[in-house]
C-alpha cells in the first residue's frame, strides 16, 4: 500500500446506486412516497428494479459520492466501507476504484449481500429512493485500516452509517486515530431522521471529536431542537471550529470558529435530479479545507460541485469540476 498523503479518507454505507426514472403516476402504483427514502428488504428492492427498466448501476452511498467528488476536483482520497463478496460487491469496488479512489476494504464472505439503492427520478428531479441496507451497516471496529486513515488530512464520517453501537463505537476509534496523526475529523449528519433517532450521541461526537460539521438546514434544527436558523446556527457554532450549513437555494452558511461566512448557490437552469447534492457540496469544501483554501473559496467549490449534480442526472458530475472551477475564477 502507498504511503502518499490523502487529502480525504471517507467512511460510510458502501450501496450500489441504481438511478432509473419513472413517472408519478409509478410510484403511486407501487405505494411510494414521492421524495421520500424508505429502506426495503431485498425482495421488495428487486421487485421495483425489475419493473422500472433501463437503469444506471454506480458506486454510492453518501459519504462514498461525497469522495468521488473529491477525487473530481483533483484530490487524492480514500473510502472505507463494507460490502459482500457477490457481484454488486464487485460493481462497487470496480467502480470505485476507477474514478481513482483508494479502496481497500475487503469483502464480507459468508454474510447479508452488498447495499443497493433503487433511486427513481421523476420529471421533475425530485427523487425517490427505496433502499436495501444489506451487509454495509454491519461496519465495525474491526473493517477500519488505521494506517489509511492516518494519511488523510481529513476523515469524513457519514451520519448515515451511525445506526448500530457497533458502529458509533468504529466512528469513535476512526476519530482516535485521525486525532493522534494530527489530523481533522468531519463529520455530516446525513438525515434529520438520523439526527432523531441518534440526538444525544451526535451532540457527543460533535463536542468531543468532530472539526467540521455538515449538516442542512432541517438536520441542524432537529439537533438543535429549536425553530429559527439563526439561533440553531448560534447554538451550534461552539460545539464544532467549523460548521458548513446547506440552505438549498439560499446557498449556505460556512460558520469558523463562530464568524459566519454567507456563500451563494450557483444557479442552474433546470434542476433534473437533486440526487447527492449535499454530498458534492461537502466534497467541495472538504477538497478546500484539506487544501487550505479560504473559506469563502471553499464555500464556492461546494456550491458549485452541488450546481453540477443537480443539472444532471446522477450524484457524479460528468464535468471536471478542477476546470469548472477555474473557468469561473475560482483558483484550486
Amino acid at each position: 500500500m502507498s504511503n502518499e498523503p490523502l487529502d480525504v479518507v471517507g467512511i460510510g454505507n458502501a450501496i450500489v446506486d441504481i438511478i432509473a426514472h419513472c413517472d408519478d403516476a409509478f410510484l403511486e402504483a407501487h405505494g411510494s412516497q414521492k421524495g421520500f427514502t424508505a429502506l426495503h428488504d431485498l425482495e421488495t428492492v428487486q421487485r421495483l428494479y425489475d419493473a422500472a427498466g433501463p437503469a444506471l448501476e454506480t458506486s454510492g452511498g453518501s459519504a462514498a459520492n461525497t469522495i468521488a467528488g473529491v477525487a473530481n476536483y483533483g484530490g487524492k482520497a480514500a473510502y472505507i466501507g463494507k460490502v459482500a463478496d457477490d457481484e454488486f460487491g464487485r460493481i462497487f469496488a470496480h467502480d470505485i476504484q476507477s474514478i481513482g479512489v483508494e479502496y481497500t476494504t475487503v469483502p464480507k464472505t459468508g454474510s447479508a449481500p452488498t447495499a443497493r439503492s433503487l433511486i427513481l427520478v421523476t420529471p421533475d428531479g425530485e427523487r425517490t429512493m427505496h433502499t436495501f441496507l444489506g451487509v454495509s451497516p454491519e461496519f465495525e471496529s474491526a473493517d477500519l485500516d488505521p494506517a489509511l486513515i492516518a494519511r488523510g488530512n481529513i476523515l469524513y464520517l457519514e451520519g448515515y452509517l451511525f445506526d448500530r453501537p457497533e458502529a458509533q463505537a468504529a466512528f469513535y476509534e476512526a476519530a482516535r486515530i485521525a486525532r493522534e496523526a494530527g489530523k481533522r475529523v468531519a463529520l455530516t449528519l446525513s438525515d434529520a431522521f438520523c439526527v432523531d433517532r441518534h440526538r444525544d450521541a451526535f451532540l457527543d461526537i460533535i463536542t468531543n471529536g468532530t472539526d467540521l460539521l455538515f449538516a442542512n438546514e432541517s438536520e441542524l434544527l432537529s439537533l438543535t431542537g429549536v425553530a429559527d436558523f439563526d439561533t440553531a446556527v448560534a447554538e451550534i457554532t461552539p460545539l464544532a471550529p467549523i460548521c458548513a450549513i446547506t440552505r438549498n437555494k439560499d446557498g449556505s452558511v460556512i460558520s469558523v470558529d463562530g464568524e459566519k461566512h454567507a456563500i451563494p448557490s450557483v444557479p442552474v437552469e433546470k434542476v433534473v435530479d437533486s440526487t447527492g447534492a449535499g454530498d458534492l457540496y461537502a466534497a467541495g469544501v472538504l477538497f478546500g479545507f484539506s487544501r487550505n483554501l479560504p473559506v469563502e473559496v471553499c464555500g464556492q467549490l461546494g456550491s458549485l460541485a452541488a450546481s453540477e449534480t443537480i443539472g444532471q442526472i446522477g450524484p457524479r458530475p460528468r464535468a471536471d469540476l478542477r476546470d469548472r472551477a477555474q473557468k469561473i475564477g475560482i483558483a484550486v
